[in-house]
């Protein structure tokens, strides 16, 4: 049986002890690995591994011993409770195993679990999962978690109502972050809420979001774009100091007005237009762009872009001009350039 859309993470997070073999596979293989993790304590419970529930095989060892897969579904725990055998890493030498496994299966034996990379069509473990009428298999898409999905890891983590100004922040760094540190972060939250009945609120997020590496050009970029010149000077000073090269800052001040452009010709409002950003924008930066965007207007903030590219063009040219004079000069015309222009 094979799972589509929204039915493949809602099937992860409850698979069905009845049936007798999960396949997960895709390209990416964190998403891969948190979705195995996931089931298999739904299945087995998340202390499987000490309860001895857990058998973990090498997907490569089943070709050269693959009666020890059936070995292992029909041998009978200390413990009570589901039981699940683990195939990491299998290829298509592993499918004749598998196969004879789920061929033998019975009620009351371990639920096998089986995890590959990217799979072609035309792969054997593919052909043995897909069309079998009892063996389910779930393809792992490189696409952001839904609010679905977000929403019972929070749950999950102890959080039971989460309003939609946070739900909306999430659901943006579900989109920016890896997502082993997308998991973290939830997991950061439920430990930080613990015991808390207020409601999250995207300030939190904000604080608890990991740290981007590039903090402190986003915050000159938004003093320029706040008209703070007189920050500017000291804010460069410290990014010399930490070896990022003129181009970054340029591109990063590309990125932020361009963005600030988009949100102040949306007919929604800066704020629907900050939505449609990438990658995209949260917490109160999101506010803070959206009051920068409506205090520029669409015609200033066209000039303040054709600057940034014409900068751009002097630093990667054989100008001797010295480039981080030229950026922090940039940035300074465009801190006390005249605003508001439509």
């Amino acid at each position: 049986m094979l799972l589509k859309g929204a039915e493949i993470a809602r099937y992860l997070a409850r698979p069905d002890p009845t049936r007798p073999a999960l396949l997960i596979y895709g390209q990416d293989a964190m998403r891969v690995a948190l979705k195995r993790a996931e089931a298999v304590a739904a299945l087995a419970g998340p202390d499987a591994q000490a309860d001895m529930r857990l058998v973990r095989l090498d997907g490569a060892d089943l070709r050269k011993d693959g009666a020890a897969l059936l070995d292992e579904i029909k041998a009978i725990g200390f413990f009570p409770g589901q039981r699940v055998v683990l195939v990491e890493d299998a290829a298509d030498a592993a499918a004749p195993a598998i196969a004879a496994a789920i061929g033998a299966w019975a009620h009351g034996d371990a639920v096998i679990v089986v995890t590959a990379g990217a799979l072609a069509r035309s792969s054997a473990l593919r052909k043995l999962f897909e069309p079998h009428p009892a063996a389910v298999c779930a393809p792992v898409y490189d696409d952001p978690p839904a609010e679905e999905e977000i929403a019972r890891w929070l749950s999950d983590a102890g959080l039971r109502a989460v309003p939609p100004a946070a739900m909306r922040d999430l659901s943006a760094l579900a989109r920016a972050l890896d997502p082993g540190d997308f998991r973290q972060l939830v997991e950061k939250i439920g430990l930080y809420k613990h015991g808390d009945d207020t409601p999250l609120t995207p300030d939190e997020i904000a604080a608890l979001a990991p740290a981007s590496v590039e903090a402190d050009v986003e915050q000159l970029v938004a003093a320029a774009a706040d008209g703070e010149a007189a920050a500017l000077g000291p804010l460069m000073r410290r990014i010399e100091t930490q070896g990022i090269t003129p181009v970054t800052i340029c591109i990063a001040a590309m990125r932020h007005f361009r963005a600030l452009h988009l949100a102040a010709s949306d007919p929604g409002g800066a704020q629907a237009g900050l939505g449609r950003v990438r990658p995209p924008v949260f917490g109160p930066r999101r506010d803070r762009m959206a009051r920068q965007a409506q205090h520029w207007g669409m015609r200033a903030l066209e000039e303040a872009v054709h600057q940034l590219i014409e900068t751009d063009l002097t630093l990667r040219s054989s100008s001797r001009a010295p480039a981080m004079a030229v950026v922090e000069r940039a940035l300074i015309r465009l801190a006390m350039m005249p605003r508001g222009r439509r």
